[in-house]
């Protein structure tokens, strides 16, 4: 069965936002120009609004744009007093902040999974790899798209355990139509599908802070989805969080639609349960991969989440450095939905703004105002983080990852990626794929088949370079084909500890 949610519809730009207290006035502008622009951002809202004549559109619009003002003004704020966060105040997460996996003990008991829904932010493109549509909709393994995979976990949990876990998408404008045309072929299967959109925010434009639409049927290229720490204000806007509590739900598992290693965890969810926590926070050891992984900081005694996009620029090397933050953020979260109702209803979530600066198409410079789901970690009681091992982050952000989970690395069972019990090293190979396998479709092309690669630490390969089929990598390989030669791996190879340059053409007879 699948469901859409539609907003539900009582608050106006116009009448004050329900459960938003600040105004124009209350806020503690530094600046004429702050104040200004605030005013003048106002007006341009309620003009865009103006032009709609269906109440019930105009009101879901005013909705959307009260969210979007007061992270606006939130901005103007900061920048006119120079906010920034205070470095000498940063320290490493206390021992109770953070819990070791290992030290979970095992539940065998699966009653909790009856107060369980599971969400996942579906709000993503698979433009980066070449793909048209939502990046959920692409195949990664067997023939099976990242929404399969996460569908036949949910079927196999609900059938295994007797209960009926709920499976959300939380889509954007970018996504919601493609994606509720996709969920149709899963009608038959023992999983309640909903379906709900994030926000759709105007972007800015950088040098007069006006509002880039000027109508509020402007080219979709003119809005934006403010990220996923939207998830709260949609979830309440939109009457789901309302309607999960009446259901009975009270703990919501959260992760992103492109990682592979988020399943339900009956341990973590149990340790939730017993421990009274209202947000967990999957951590996971940190690499010289994982340099841009947001990582939880004790800030004045308080447990936080510091983003890459917060750290001023003198001390971005200390902040991708191993030694002083030594986990990230695999953003599995787990947040109790009680808890949510009661920040939203006082008002009181405030999301560290994240300022993404574009440039269109055209040439214009502007602005986006986005938060980051894992930031209301600091609202919520007893929160912490737990650090899981790396198979709980399994991301598929590029066809390098791509490589890694289509290989004999993994196996899948019921829709899990289970490590080859074989694979003799704890972590995972270092893949590097060049720009000629960027685009999957390009990526598909080069590989007769995928290597195996249980024995591989650390692969590059860059240039024309193709792949036979039953090749096998191990140790260090290094392939590049310089500009204008072609580099063809011939079926059946085993490369070992190899740099491999030059040419070399193998043509079919």
């Amino acid at each position: 069965m699948t469901v859409s949610m539609k907003p539900s519809t009582s608050t106006t730009l116009n009448d004050g936002a329900r459960h938003h207290h600040h105004t124009l006035s209350t806020l503690d502008f530094q600046g004429a120009s702050s104040a200004a622009a605030a005013k003048t951002m106002k007006v341009d809202l309620a003009n865009l609004a103006s032009l709609i004549k269906d109440e019930e559109e105009r009101k879901t619009f005013n909705q959307e744009m009260d969210g979007f003002y007061m992270l606006f003004t939130r901005y103007l704020n900061e920048k006119s007093k120079g906010t920034k966060i205070d470095w000498e105040k940063i320290q490493s997460p206390s021992a109770e902040q953070i819990v070791p996996y290992a030290d979970l003990p095992v539940e065998s008991s699966a009653s909790d999974l009856t107060k369980l829904a599971v969400l996942k932010l579906n709000g993503g493109l698979g433009t980066t790899m070449g793909c048209v549509g939502p990046k959920s909709a692409i195949e990664v393994r067997d023939n099976m798209t990242f929404l399969d995979l996460s569908v036949r976990q949910i079927e196999y949990l609900n059938k295994k355990h007797d209960v009926s876990v709920p499976f959300i998408l939380m889509n954007s404008f970018n996504t919601d139509d493609d994606t509720k045309r996709i969920v149709q072929k899963y009608a038959s299967h023992n999983v309640d599908i909903i379906t709900f959109n994030q926000s759709r925010h105007p972007r800015i434009k950088k040098e007069s802070l006006l509002p880039v639409p000027r109508t509020p049927n402007s080219p979709i290229e003119q809005w934006y989805p403010p990220g996923h720490g939207d998830i709260y204000e949609s979830l309440y806007n939109s009457g789901l969080l309302d309607q999960l509590l009446e259901q009975g739900k009270e703990y919501l598992f959260v992760s992103n639609v492109d990682n592979l290693g988020a399943t339900v965890d009956i341990n973590i969810l149990h340790h939730m349960v017993e421990t009274d926590a209202e947000f967990i926070m999957e951590v996971t050891d940190k690499t010289k991969a994982d340099i841009k992984g947001g990582t939880l900081i004790d800030y004045d005694g308080q447990i936080r989440l510091l983003e890459i996009a917060q750290v001023p620029d003198e001390h971005l090397e200390d902040f991708k450095s191993i030694k002083k933050f030594k986990i990230f953020n695999t953003n599995n979260l787990w947040i109790n939905l009680r808890a949510v109702k009661r920040v939203m209803d006082e008002a009181a979530m405030d999301l560290e703004i994240i300022v993404n600066n574009k440039t269109t198409d055209s040439g214009e410079k502007v602005i986006q105002l986005e938060t980051a789901v894992g930031a209301a970690i600091k609202h919520f009681k007893n929160a912490h983080g737990i650090n899981v091992p790396r198979t709980r982050f399994l991301p598929v952000k590029s066809t390098s990852d791509l490589f890694l989970v289509t290989s004999n690395l993994y196996s899948l069972v019921h829709g899990e990626l289970v490590v080859n019990p074989q694979r003799m090293f704890n972590n995972v190979p270092l893949i590097k794929l060049g720009e000629d396998f960027k685009k999957v479709q390009n990526f598909l092309t080069r590989f007769k088949s995928i290597p195996h690669i249980l024995e591989l630490d650390h692969l590059t390969v860059t240039g024309d370079v193709t792949f036979g089929s039953n090749v096998e990598l191990r140790g260090t390989v290094i392939i590049v084909a310089n500009h204008g030669e072609r580099i063809d791996i011939p079926s059946g190879s085993i490369l070992e500890n190899k740099v491999v340059s030059g040419n070399l053409r193998i043509l079919d007879h």
